[in-house]
């Protein structure tokens, strides 16, 4: 049972109410955790998430953009894949100049996708955006790519600056452009913010993971959220195209539903074990590669972001086996809002808890926290990109292997 080309996510958004088995950041407080609105990227007030894909012509491949609020937003990186493909990571380094970013791009396409990031920079320039400078202003736009080339038919068949632009508007809300077009000849932009399933919440083959590959599964892209017990948000948009399997080691599970939050995963059972032994996915056939955002309404420092993007590793590497191989260039960007106020304190900022912290409101809010649960949304993230991806003749869905993962099969 294929999910719906769409990209809609075969679950609900998690609400945190349910059966008990949801992952807490924070043991010891017994707070039950709840995803926001859309269990999404989106969730994470100002940020706005936008997709476009092509389908025709030898394509199968697309770009997916994160466009940051007004004032742009803090950023960090951490690349721990051997074979990496980016733009402006050196950026991010905190002795660098630039604090505020204005986008981030994924998508596919290899080194060659890279230029969908123009796309978006010509966009953010029209619309004043940027950087200031003498004349006028540069915008920010990192990025990273996955390695999906061919998967259409054509090698060459990648995106360009025109899908980049595609994938803008449609985080904007601005009409689709003509150029972009799937198998069916209509038009394919997909973005916004919150809806839920679609748009900037989407999960499956939508924007960058429209070509991608997961251990020999259909791959996509996938999101999720968690406010904490301090109001904070803390969500994942992941890309997912790895070497590495999804697979619990011997089982059909999909691993990072291991970290879903109460009642987020509850209507999957682990597969038949007649269904698990039948699956013989291919070895590695070429470059792969993970990538995604993390990203909390928290204020942060390019160098606290940074170590957030690193710690949502853990979380990579929780949900896919072996991760950051020699052809995977696996890359996770960490954005900061700021819009909630700066953890308070060296207690605070490392996770101390003393008897005068009643973890009310913004200002108890930890950075320790904040860590724990950037990798395990990144996990769940990972999870649902796998889960809503759509089938095809090389690349099954999660759900056409292991139909009984649906559902009671008792």
């Amino acid at each position: 049972m294929t999910p719906d080309p769409a990209g809609g996510s075969s679950a609900p958004p998690a609400q945190g109410a349910g059966a008990a088995g949801g992952s807490s950041p924070l043991p010891g407080r017994g707070a039950v955790l709840v995803s926001g609105p859309a269990n999404s990227l989106t969730d994470v007030a100002g940020l706005r998430v936008g997709h476009a894909r092509r389908l025709d012509d030898g394509h199968r491949t697309g770009t997916t953009v994160v466009l940051a609020p007004e004032g742009g937003m803090v950023a960090g990186v951490d690349v721990r894949g051997a074979a990496p493909g980016t733009r402006e990571t050196e950026l991010l380094d905190p002795r660098n100049l630039v604090e505020r970013v204005h986008a981030i791009v994924l998508t596919g396409g290899s080194a060659y996708g890279l230029s969908a990031a123009c796309g978006v920079m010509e966009r953010l320039a029209d619309a004043g955006v940027g950087h200031p400078v003498a004349g006028g202003v540069v915008p920010i736009v990192p990025a990273a790519v996955i390695y999906d080339l061919g998967r259409g038919g054509r090698f060459r068949a990648t995106p360009d600056a025109a899908l980049g632009a595609a994938a803008y508007d449609a985080a904007t809300g601005a009409p689709a452009a003509s150029d972009v077009i799937g198998a069916d000849g209509a038009l394919w932009p997909h973005g916004g913010a919150g809806d839920g399933g679609t748009g900037g919440a989407a999960n499956g083959s939508v924007g960058a993971g429209t070509g991608a590959v997961a251990g020999g599964l259909a791959g996509g892209v996938g999101t999720a959220s968690v406010v904490l017990p301090s109001g904070v948000t803390v969500a994942a948009l992941a890309v997912v195209n790895a070497a590495g399997s999804v697979l619990d080691p011997g089982g059909g599970r999909l691993s990072g539903t291991r970290y879903g939050l109460p009642g987020e995963f509850d209507h999957l059972r682990e597969p038949l074990p007649e269904e698990v032994g039948a699956w013989n996915p291919a070895g590695v056939t070429s470059f792969n590669t993970t990538i995604g955002v993390v990203a909390t309404d928290l204020t942060l420092t390019k160098a606290q972001c940074g170590k957030l993007a690193g710690v949502a590793h853990d979380g990579l590497a929780r949900a896919i086996r072996p991760a950051h191989t020699m052809v995977d260039g696996d890359t996770i960007f960490a954005v900061a809002t700021c819009a909630l106020p700066m953890p308070e304190g060296e207690q605070r900022v490392y996770g101390s808890r003393t008897v005068t912290d009643s973890g009310a409101g913004p200002g108890a809010a930890h950075l320790h926290d904040l860590l724990a649960a950037g990798a395990d949304v990144f996990s769940r993230a990972v999870a649902h990109a796998v889960l809503a991806a759509t089938g095809r003749e090389d690349a099954p869905a999660y759900l056409d292997v292991f139909p009984s993962a649906l559902g009671d099969i008792s």
